[in-house]
């Protein structure tokens, strides 16, 4: 077949598949999973007898130029008479998943060679959309037996080491170019003729065929044929022998339409078939860096682990030493502020909400990644992640309502009602603000990524009907435990604070307190982003969940170490403070994405990067509430335990 898509080996498609990932390689799901196979809990495999008709689902159009899917027959596609939806669920309907019937007529074990799926008359218009997609470098989505259409290609980085890898997806037409035979500099061409490669494994313990591949390798050809046409029989095409140029959108307005089908047998089984999409390239890089920041962490923290425990060792022999007291009131200490050191801080309320709200996000995240290690959220089940984590946010409402109300009630609060109403507004209040205007600008731009107001009404009624009357009984039996105590009294006079130099001040410990959280995360979140913006799978839910305890661990080291820190300037507002030592990596993360933004994209269109830049400060906010919250809990831990252990008169 003349004019195929050309060879790509630019640094994105290569971080693209960088992001892809590799479940030999899952640390964690190689103790649940032995083998490279897995199966996703609930769905059975299907087989199909000889010359059973075969599905050929068609999904939307995307590019990583513009962030904006569109549904497949937005184009002047081969349109069946009878367009068939199929059901999806909250996940997909988000991702903008649109997933309809085709034209293909595919046949179990039956080969087709050149076959006509259609003829089309382009109007200048249609040429014109055709031209601005295949410019903006979309690809087609396809889906067979929910599997989902990928170009192979050999990555050829490693020196000696060939690896077949799959893109998923197939280019909608390339740019003619200097190096493409038979194609003017700067033309746009259509490819109108795919190799379908339909991969399918046999097995005496199953009667029929089982479909382990869908393989799509798309050309452009400009057809030809005898005579004139006719959609009821179809003249003969005299160009699928091959020597036919490609179909250029600059030239007539008629387009033909073809495919070829190819049934190979292979021996990968049903349950591995999704390991050749998850292969990644640079396995070892990844794991290695990988292995480094575990490592670097692991240094750090054991570090920090050892300081504090023969510091504090020290302070407390000698505050607790009846003979060196009037040595000790001397001193400068952390002691000296146990009168002051539990007073109420300022916006008491908000930071009730801001714990609880971060306990729901907290709980969400662990809950989302103990199914994926199980296997719940494979790539296989589309749009599940997304619809688990809206759920798990959803029924963890009770947690944040029980977890701000404890607090509410601890700093003396009066007001509950009130304050448990910001708990169930103030997070999704934000979020649903910026998602609703974004929103309207998808929906100006027709992208199937706007989601329908059924939708929107549908996650309305979860937040007003499921999470906010759960976070109101979490409430409320929150409100009705006992006031948390705490071991020191505090006194009727604030203690005057002394003057903090200037490595002490709040801004620069912030700061400072949110570098090392975001470093034991950066070289997964570059990977994370590769698979959210560049539309890969992520499948390294081991090495995720690794990255997760690790971060949590440092968030609340990095913190108690501040803390310490603070509370030896005789420095008592460590409320906030604990807060947002760790919760300063949000800042960090947003900071980071807008350079993988400069670095690693090529956007064409300014509705793109407003979406990309607020779609990440959603992610950097949940991921300040989050950090924050582990690191607020761990210095409030350590701020009870080291005052418990000092004896005050």
């Amino acid at each position: 077949r003349t004019n195929k898509v050309p060879h790509r080996t630019t640094m994105v498609a290569r971080d693209r598949r960088r992001a892809a990932v590799v479940a030999s390689v899952v640390p964690l799901a190689a103790l649940l999973h032995p083998g490279h196979a897995f199966y996703l809990p609930g769905v059975a495999p299907q087989e199909y007898g000889p010359g059973t008709k075969v599905d050929l689902k068609v999904n939307k159009l995307t590019s990583t130029k513009t962030q904006l899917p569109y549904e497949y027959y937005r184009l002047p596609y081969c349109k069946p008479e009878a367009i068939e939806n199929v059901a999806e669920n909250l996940g997909e309907v988000l991702r903008g998943d649109r997933i309809v019937n085709s034209m293909y007529d595919l046949r179990m074990g039956v080969d087709e060679s050149c076959k006509v799926l259609c003829r089309k008359e382009l109007s200048d218009k249609e040429r014109e959309q055709f031209a601005e997609f295949v410019s903006q470098e979309y690809r087609v989505h396809w889906i067979l037996d929910n599997l989902p259409a990928a170009t192979k290609f050999v990555d050829d980085s490693v020196p000696g080491e060939p690896v077949t890898v799959y893109d998923v997806g197939f280019p909608m037409g390339f740019r003619g170019s200097a190096d493409i035979p038979n194609t003017k500099d700067g033309v746009s061409y259509l490819n109108n003729h795919v190799a379908i490669t339909i991969k399918y494994h046999k097995d005496a313990s199953f009667e029929g065929s089982r479909i382990v591949g869908f393989e799509v390798e798309p050309s452009s050809v400009k057809h030809t044929y005898q005579g004139s046409w006719s959609d009821q029989s179809p003249p003969k095409l005299t160009s699928c022998s091959g020597g036919a140029g490609p179909h250029a959108l600059s030239g007539g307005a008629e387009a033909i339409f073809t495919y070829d089908v190819k049934w190979e047998q292979s021996d990968i089984k049903w349950a591995s078939r999704w390991d050749t999409y998850l292969l990644m390239g640079d396995e070892q890089i990844h794991w290695f860096s990988m292995v480094n920041s575990l490592m670097i962490v692991l240094f750090l923290s054991g570090m920090v682990a050892m300081i504090m425990a023969r510091t504090l060792r020290r302070d407390l022999s000698r505050y607790n030493d009846v003979e060196a007291k009037e040595d000790a009131a001397e001193e400068s200490g952390w002691k000296l502020v146990h009168g002051d050191v539990f007073r109420p801080p300022a916006a008491a309320g908000l930071l009730a909400v801001y714990v609880g709200t971060g306990a729901q996000v907290f709980g969400m995240a662990f809950v989302t990644m103990i199914f994926a290690l199980l296997g719940f959220l494979s790539p296989a089940n589309r749009g599940g992640l997304m619809t688990a984590m809206l759920m798990l946010y959803v029924f963890m409402g009770a947690v944040a309502g029980y977890v701000a109300a404890r607090l509410y009630k601890m700093f003396r609060g009066t007001n509950w009602k009130a304050n448990t109403l910001k708990t169930a507004t103030m997070y999704p209040g934000i979020v649903g603000v910026v998602f609703f205007v974004l929103n309207l600008f998808i929906w100006g731009q027709k992208s199937s990524g706007a989601v329908p107001f059924g939708t929107l009404f549908a996650l309305l009624c979860m937040w007003f009907g499921i999470s906010m009357p759960l976070v109101f009984v979490g409430s409320y039996f929150g409100y009705k435990r006992p006031v948390i105590e705490h071991p020191t009294r505090t006194n009727q006079i604030p203690r005057q604070i002394p003057e903090q130099p200037w490595y002490m001040s709040p801004v620069f410990c912030v700061l400072v307190g949110g570098i090392l959280p975001f470093g034991a995360v950066f070289i997964e979140l570059f990977f994370i982003l590769s698979s959210i913006w560049l539309h890969q799978f992520y499948y390294v839910f081991g090495f995720l969940f690794v990255v997760f305890i690790i971060l949590l661990i440092t968030c609340a080291e990095i913190t108690i170490v501040m803390c310490y820190f603070q509370l030896c300037s005789e420095d008592y507002h460590w409320w906030w403070r604990g807060y947002l030592t760790a919760g300063s990596s949000g800042l960090y993360l947003f900071c980071y994405s807008l350079v993988y933004l400069s670095t690693k994209m090529v956007v064409v269109r300014s509705i793109s990067v407003v979406m990309y830049v607020s779609y990440m400060l959603i992610a950097a906010y949940t991921f300040f509430i989050l950090t924050g919250t582990v690191g607020f809990g761990a210095c409030f831990w350590f701020v009870r335990t080291i005052y418990g252990e000092v004896k005050v008169e």
